[in-house]
């Protein structure tokens, strides 16, 4: 199972999304607080606030920063 953890209307979020999709991925998202202070679900699975951040649970990893994740979209998941 893969979780993205995002922002709606973060542009890095979105090319985490269209990768997802362009892949045929699936994942569920799950949308996160836009205060940075208050996303404290993604501070419990990633260690720090921000998104996007994907969960793969299958693989046992948890990545945050888009170029990251692309990179490993495109070589683990693809």
């Amino acid at each position: 199972m893969v979780t993205l953890y995002a922002l709606d209307g973060c542009p890095y979020c979105e090319k985490v999304h269209d990768a997802l999709d362009d892949n045929e991925i699936d994942y569920e998202t799950i949308w996160t607080d836009p205060l940075h202070s208050d996303r404290n679900e993604v501070k419990r699975v990633s260690g720090q606030r921000g998104v996007p951040v994907i969960v793969d649970e299958t693989r046992g990893v948890t990545m945050a920063e888009s170029e990251n994740i692309l990179t490993f979209i495109e070589r683990s998941l693809a």
